[in-house]
């Protein structure tokens, strides 16, 4: 094979224990999920030559490798926030197709919840004061600041409403009842939602992701390797990845996120369009993502994502583009950095393996393509990536 002929497939992915895990740290985490990952794959740790993982430890991607017994010849450290999970898949995936790696695992763990519960953390609303961001952080521009302006902004000018965001939170928590490894999954209502105590406005405290525990790994493999396997394999299609901004002052628009671009570079280099997604999966650390990203992927046009979100559009059962199957940040896991999960989920859906959560293609069989998006910081960036099944 030439260099940058091969296909890559992803192999493997597993969850670590996630939700309330009290009793373990975030490098066990990595571990259980790498290990699951790998069994799922059917492959021992003797192919990986690639690894990648970010949020933890001195030299992350290092210290990590080390706990899990890795030596590898290609390694990614991308720290981008909650794409960083999308943005390394591009990375693998190009590596692969290379020739400079043949299996590369991406692996995140994260004990968030449990270090608040047992004081070991506070709770963190800012990023802090360094750099550009001095600039915003005397005017309490917390994280959760950030975006409630941004959909602000979006509200003011297309007329979306507060009931339509709340919607994304009422249909995520309606998927995420199907998941039995969800965090939440009591029904909710849009008045549930609406009554709320408020965090930042126009957000409650349901507009807003769950904190919990939990760990992802996926691994990512050239197609020689497809046939060793004991799972079918999920083609890497097409990948795009871009940044925006880091103080709001240079987001030239609250209401575009980086998906629009990251979005089309995915869907022109995987040679399909967002008509053809039998789902999506989102980051959702706030309705307005969802909602915003699903304009900028191009399943609706600007300013029409309110309209989008009603009417059931977003379950498994019976909508027209399931998103956030598993139940998404806002009901399922939400430990830190979720890109990762996104991918996790695709990967599941596009096998057959999502159990009472299973999406059906167009011909009623098993989905052919999905699409994941990224986004980190408060979309400073976002990682897309087109994944399809033989």
């Amino acid at each position: 094979m030439t260099p940058g002929s091969r296909k890559v497939a992803v192999v493997g992915v597993a969850l670590s224990d996630c939700g309330r895990v009290d009793d373990t740290t975030p490098y066990a985490l990595h571990a259980q999920a790498a290990r699951r990952a790998l069994a799922d794959a059917g492959l021992g740790r003797e192919v990986v030559d690639g690894f990648a993982s970010a949020g933890l430890g001195t030299l992350p991607p290092v210290e990590v490798a080390e706990y899990l017994g890795l030596r590898p010849t290609w390694v990614d450290s991308t720290a981008v926030g909650g794409s960083t999970w999308e943005v390394m898949a591009a990375h693998a995936t190009d590596a692969i197709a290379a020739g400079h790696a043949n299996a590369v695992l991406l692996v995140y763990g994260s004990t968030a919840r449990a270090d608040i519960k047992a004081g070991r953390r506070t709770g963190n609303l800012s990023f802090g004061a360094r750099g550009p961001l001095q600039f915003e952080v005397p005017y309490g521009h917390t994280l959760i600041a950030k975006y409630a302006m941004a959909a602000r902004r979006h509200m003011l000018e297309f007329g979306t409403t507060i009931e339509q965001l709340a919607e994304v939170a009422v249909q995520a928590r309606a998927n995420a009842a199907l998941n039995p490894e969800a965090m939440f999954r009591d029904p909710i209502t849009v008045d549930d939602v609406l009554s709320g105590p408020m965090i930042a406005d126009p957000f409650t405290k349901l507009h807003c992701c769950i904190r919990s525990d939990g760990g992802a790994a996926i691994l990512l493999a050239a197609e020689e390797y497809v046939r060793d396997c004991r799972t079918a394999p999920v083609w890497v299609l097409g990948t795009g990845e871009h940044v925006s901004h880091a103080a709001m002052s240079e987001w030239p628009d609250f209401t575009v996120s980086p998906a629009a671009v990251s979005g089309r570079l995915a869907f022109e280099r995987a040679g399909v369009g967002p008509e053809e997604m039998d789902f999506a999966e989102i980051y959702d650390a706030f309705t307005y993502m969802t909602l915003v990203t699903l304009e900028d992927l191009g399943f609706c046009a600007k300013g029409e994502g309110g309209a989008f979100v009603e009417k059931g559009r977003l379950r498994v059962t019976g909508g027209e583009l399931p998103v956030n199957t598993d139940g998404g940040g806002l009901s399922a896991q939400h430990p830190g950095m979720r890109g990762l999960f996104l991918l996790v989920e695709a990967v599941r859906q596009l096998r057959g393996e999502a159990g009472a959560r299973q999406v059906t293609g167009a011909d009623g069989d098993l989905p052919r393509l999905g699409v994941a998006s990224g986004t980190g910081g408060w979309f400073c960036s976002s990682g897309t990536v087109v994944l399809g099944r033989d």
